[in-house]
């Protein structure tokens, strides 16, 4: 299984980049992405993400294709690891195609929270 440390930092380093656009820090980011083993497994940044409640409802309101793919990867990802393998080169989840399917829908989940918080406050 991944080392929590890792997948932190990963996850840290991507958030914080991803509003710089310098073509050096791309790089850092692109080599750092590989160093973060989820490629490895066929998973994406999103399907790392700590499942808490606003994270369970955000996956409820997924379309079920996407729902289904996350399951997928997520699925081969455990099966690889209990076999302490990593999937071929050509197969690992490249910089380029990991897409932040989940983000948008947490943002609004959040959005929602905080927003139904406020009301109850008043």
């Amino acid at each position: 299984m991944l080392l929590p440390d890792i997948h932190f930092i990963c996850r840290t380093l991507g958030l914080f980049y991803n509003a710089t656009t310098g073509k050096f820090l791309v790089g850092i980011r692109k080599w750092y992405y590989g160093l973060c083993s989820f490629n490895k497994l066929g998973l994406m940044r999103d399907d790392t993400i700590y499942e808490d409640a606003d994270v369970k409802e955000a996956l409820r309101r997924l379309p079920e294709s996407v729902n289904n793919e996350r399951t997928f990867r997520i699925k081969r990802a455990l099966d690889l690891s209990m076999k302490q393998q990593i999937l071929p080169k050509h197969q690992w989840t490249k910089y380029e195609e990991d897409v932040n399917y989940l983000s948008p829908y947490l943002e609004e989940v959040i959005r929602e929270r905080k927003e139904k918080e406020e009301w109850m406050k008043k």
